[in-house]
């Protein structure tokens, strides 16, 4: 088992985000967290990474745990998080983008990233602010794996992108996720999480409520009505 997180509750002030959320991803897994608008899901990943620190629980890499310890330090034992606003350095290139990522022992370094995704080497030495908002997307998930990630999270990756630019991003996740990287995806397109999905976990008020695997959860139309609003008008 790769994280664990048992009864993690957080808060933006006095507002109770999280309410005793617990789940885990197993190694090489790709899990999704699904959920509503404002059901706590990027709260979820953000106290995971430490940005907004549990004010209850644990959360548990490799049966070490992480809530005490700043941001930096979770980020260096290897948990690694694309924000949905990406954080590309513009006036950076694609290629300075992704050094300031490198770690010398990471198993993926420039060469690979640019095997998985051909279209940044195209534009190795574009700057980050020439790029659409798919390639974007590639320099941020690149850029995270030459940082060595034990556990890849990504939130809405493919939000607002061109369908042709989704199955590219959907294939270059599918790579990843072979070469044995456990990854926790947040993302609204269920298409997309059904393809790539070993288990799914849906979060409602901050609280888990629903948990199956991928089989499971596509033959289960009722559990995707009431939770995700799929089907209704």
């Amino acid at each position: 088992m790769i994280l664990a997180l048992d009864h993690v509750h957080a808060h933006y002030g006095k507002s109770h985000v999280l309410q005793g959320v617990s789940f885990h991803i197993n190694n090489g897994e790709l899990v999704t967290l699904l959920g509503r608008n404002g059901a706590g899901k990027t709260t979820t990943l953000k106290s995971i990474v430490g940005v907004v620190p549990p004010t209850q629980g644990t959360v548990r890499l490799f049966g070490h745990e992480l809530q005490h310890l700043p941001a930096h330090a979770i980020a260096r034992r290897g948990v690694c998080l694309v924000p949905e606003h990406r954080g590309i350095f513009k006036l950076l290139t694609v290629e300075e983008n992704l050094l300031l990522g490198m770690r010398k022992h990471s198993p993926w370094q420039l060469d690979d990233i640019y095997t998985i995704f051909p279209r940044l080497k195209e534009r190795r030495k574009n700057g980050g602010g020439q790029l659409s908002g798919g390639e974007q997307q590639m320099l941020a998930i690149g850029r995270a794996l030459m940082n060595d990630p034990k556990l890849l999270m990504l939130d809405e990756p493919v939000e607002g992108l061109a369908p042709v630019i989704v199955e590219e991003i959907v294939a270059q996740l599918k790579t990843i996720k072979a070469a044995g990287v456990a990854i926790l995806l947040v993302e609204q397109n269920l298409e997309v999480c059904t393809q790539l999905a070993d288990r799914h976990l849906i979060l409602e008020q901050g609280q888990i409520v629903y948990t199956a695997d991928n089989a499971t959860f596509l033959a289960d139309s009722e559990v995707k009505d009431r939770y995700l609003g799929v089907g209704l008008a």
